[in-house]
This record gives structure tokens, C-alpha cells and sequence, in this order.
């Protein structure tokens, strides 16, 4: 599954303001827009990139 991430923002606007940013400097991917369905505010997930030598056994 690897690292994910969550922003938050008080409109969905927000939320997808921080939401590209965050895909942007550390070159996630977004995995579910912005909702507002999981509580107060607005809600979105992105996903790490994968490390290139991800599969690779350690050692």
C-alpha cells in the first residue's frame, strides 16, 4: 500500500489548493478528490510515489 497522505480544508477549494500542492513538492498522486462525506470540512487523499527501488529485497 506504501505512504499516503490527507489534507484537510474548510472548503473544497482549500482542500484542493493543498491537495496539488502537496502532489507537486513531494510528487504524489491524488487518490480521492475532495469530499466533504468523512466529518467537518473538506477531505482529500494522495498517494507517495513509489521508491525506484521499491520491490527490492533489503540487505
Amino acid at each position: 500500500m506504501g505512504v499516503s497522505y490527507m489534507v484537510r480544508g474548510q472548503t473544497r477549494d482549500e482542500c484542493q489548493a493543498a491537495l496539488d500542492r502537496l502532489c507537486r513538492l513531494l510528487g504524489a498522486t491524488p487518490t480521492n478528490p475532495p469530499t466533504d462525506r468523512v466529518g467537518p470540512g473538506w477531505v482529500a487523499r494522495a498517494q507517495a510515489a513509489a521508491p525506484a527501488n521499491e520491490g527490492e529485497g533489503r540487505g
